[in-house]
């Protein structure tokens, strides 16, 4: 009979034993040790519910590249799930506040197609939406953290914490707070609260900040500095309400994003080394955190922070750009999609977006941002379109205040120097990227001075069959008769009187090339003509906007060298 032996540790049977039957099993013994959390899956790019996001923004200056970059990306996941995007102000900062800036922060976001779902000027189930008018729900709970021994009220005076941190500076130790008031006794500390003595509340952070997982780089926690230092004297122990009573962004973020049911926080990494502060709220409030995604802060092309000298100025400066080539740029900045194309529509962004960001400093430059508005504005550069119509009216003062363009007014139809400039953006938007120069290079539909023919150099020979083929096809038609129609198959019948006269005495294995090369021929005399070479629109628009009488001027012209 085969009889087990089970061993839990080492794999060893005497020899009496293998004889008597016994054989050989052995099972690992599952370890009672406390072991870590299962760590959730590395890739979660769309969450499995509605997402409700928040920006919160605070009104001590404008709204920047960064903040629109992090307020897109908070909207943009919450209408990717069906959720909402909330808009917060956080302004419990007065001193710093600027005046004007909050109303600029609405008209910015709006600007940009950044509707709020829940906030200011919107309302919503969680209100109030400013943090200067939640005063009393952050008193309420720095009150509970204080009761169950979390956070401590802290009475030293700010000449007090200037010197220790001078001191332990010079003995080159770290300048957190050592903890004087932690053992002030609970009963002693609220009777000098009562009597109005000045103090902060800190919160009392666990000696070490245990790991968390972020959805951008993962299980974050390993290389954290512990929460305290008894050793040092040293406690990584932030202020929660400051002396006025107001709350700092620690509390008031935390307290806030639980009432309102925040689900999903995304922002930059510069608040990453602060989020196991927060967790540590969370976990003394007994609340579930939100889930936290850091994304990349924004860097120019030497890794520099941006400043003002490079793009990252305020959101209003960037309205010379359509709103929509400004967040696909903006969303551009540290997301990793899919689609085929980088140039996507808002309602493209929304479908494609996911919780998919590149780890690491972006690079941002204004490339990029004016490649995307080259695409965006061909959908609105069509007559109608209010865009079209505000960049002609940009383009009629432009000529009308360069000295540069003398107008012909005999080169313009009834509709004057407007209709002339919607015809010439209408048949040429393709080439447009800005007002500046535009004009300039089109000032052949202008002005007749513009033509500089002379540096054309078309032998005689070459010149006499040109003749010919116009001669037999435009200068035959009649000005009424100076359509689409008629000049598309002037050009094809040109094109083919000029191959026949090349083709003439060539050998038959020539006459293809020269019947090819007669197309472009003739495109090329007609440019010339007509914009002296100057690049532009197609040569058939630029027939039928110049009109009968102007090209066939031109041409003559041109065939007179």
């Amino acid at each position: 009979m085969l009889r087990t032996l089970i061993l839990r540790k080492a794999p060893f049977i005497c020899k009496p034993c293998v004889s008597a039957g016994w054989r050989l099993e052995v099972r690992r013994a599952r370890s009672t040790s406390t072991q870590r959390p299962q760590k959730p899956p590395r890739k979660i790019e769309v969450p499995n519910r509605p997402a409700r996001t928040r920006f919160a923004p605070s009104p001590t200056g404008y709204l920047h590249l960064g903040s629109l970059r992090t307020a897109l990306f908070n909207y943009l996941i919450a209408k990717r799930t069906g959720g909402q995007f909330l808009l917060r102000i956080e302004d419990t900062d007065q001193r710093r506040t600027v005046p004007d800036a909050e109303q600029r922060l609405f008209d910015d976001l709006r600007w940009a197609g950044l509707e709020w779902d829940e906030g200011p000027e919107v309302g919503g189930p969680y209100g109030p939406y400013k943090q200067s008018q939640r005063t009393p729900l952050y008193r309420q709970h720095a009150d509970k953290l204080l009761d169950s021994g979390h956070a401590y009220r802290c009475f030293c005076t700010p000449q007090r914490l200037a010197e220790l941190a001078e001191h332990r500076a010079k003995l080159g130790l770290p300048t957190d707070y050592d903890r004087t008031c932690a053992n002030v006794p609970k009963e002693e500390s609220d009777d000098r609260a009562s009597q109005g003595e000045k103090h902060v509340v800190r919160l009392r952070v666990p000696d070490i900040y245990p790991p968390f997982f972020d959805l951008v780089y993962g299980y974050v926690g390993k290389g954290l500095k512990p929460a305290t230092n008894p050793k040092d004297d040293a406690y990584d122990d932030p202020i929660l309400l400051k002396s006025d009573g107001l709350p700092t962004y620690h509390l008031a973020n935390v307290v806030d994003d639980h009432h309102m049911k925040i689900t999903h926080v995304i922002r930059g990494t510069e608040w990453l080394p602060s989020t196991p502060k927060h967790l540590a709220m969370y976990q003394a409030f007994g609340w579930q955190p939100p889930n936290f995604a850091h994304v990349g802060l924004l860097v120019d092309v030497n890794g520099n922070k941006l400043s003002k000298r490079n793009m990252d100025i305020d959101v209003s400066s960037y309205r010379r750009y359509l709103p929509e080539a400004v967040n696909n740029f903006v969303a551009l900045l540290g997301w990793s999609h899919r689609n085929r194309s980088d140039v996507m529509s808002m309602e493209e962004l929304v479908k494609n977006f996911t919780l998919k960001f590149t780890t690491g400093s972006v690079v941002v430059t204004e490339a990029k941002l004016s490649y995307l508005q080259n695409h965006h504005q061909q959908k609105h550069l069509v007559p109608g379109d209010p865009y079209f119509e505000k960049v002609v009216d940009e383009l009629v003062t432009l000529i009308e205040e360069n000295q540069k363009i003398q107008v012909d007014e005999n080169l313009l139809s009834d509709g004057g120097l407007r209709a002339r400039v919607s015809d010439v953006l209408r048949i040429d938007n393709k080439n447009f990227t800005k007002t500046e120069g535009f004009i300039e290079e089109h000032d052949y539909f202008f002005s007749d001075a513009a033509i500089d023919c002379s540096s054309a150099k078309v032998a005689p020979e070459k010149l006499e069959a040109v003749k010919i083929a116009w001669q037999k096809t435009f200068l035959q038609i009649q000005p009424d008769g100076w359509t689409k129609e008629s000049l598309q198959q002037a050009i094809k019948e040109s094109a083919e009187t000029l191959a026949e006269y090349r083709a003439k005495g060539l050998p038959d294995e020539e006459k293809g090339r020269a019947e090819k090369g007669a197309k472009k021929e003739t495109w090329q005399h007609l440019r010339q003509a007509l914009s002296g070479g100057k690049h532009g629109p197609g040569v058939q628009d630029t027939l039928l906007v110049l009109g009968h009488e102007v090209c066939t001027r031109r041409m003559n012209t041109y065939l007179s060298l």
